[in-house]
């Protein structure tokens, strides 16, 4: 059952501050490995990395989802787990992929229409985003 879903605004919120998070780090890291700030293996593996253990272990937040008071959770409202969000990140990445993009399109429509706000991704793995404190 799904209950106080979070919009459109405040998941996009969420997913830039992530972006923002992330990006700094792994443009760090990349440079102290490869010598090159711009590789993009280690910056979409640890993008990849990010995405799916720190909602697992840290009750569905990120750290932009937990600045914006959102959290994923699995239908039932218990939290998610590094399954969940390998079906999430992976399986709904693929679609995204093989879509080329119009995916993400239907994905962002689905947020702003649906009542329970919930997009391709979270169809796929059984979750939602909530305002829900765990």
């Amino acid at each position: 059952m799904v209950s106080n879903p979070a919009g459109f605004w405040k998941r996009l919120g969420a997913s830039l501050l992530d972006g923002i998070i992330i990006a700094i780090p792994s443009t760090l890291i990349a440079f102290l490995i490869a010598g090159d700030a711009d590789d993009d293996v280690i910056s979409t593996s640890l993008s990849f990395l990010y995405t799916l253990i720190v909602p697992a272990v840290w009750a569905g937040y990120t750290v932009g989802k937990r600045a914006l008071g959102v959290r994923i959770v699995k239908l039932d409202g218990s939290n998610v787990t590094i399954g969940t969000m390998a079906l999430r990140t992976l399986v709904g990445g693929l679609i995204y992929a093989v879509t080329l993009g119009i995916g993400v399109i239907v994905s962002a429509f689905m947020v702003g229409i649906r009542e329970d706000k919930r997009a391709i991704h979270d169809l796929i793995a059984g979750t939602y985003v909530t305002g829900n404190k765990p």
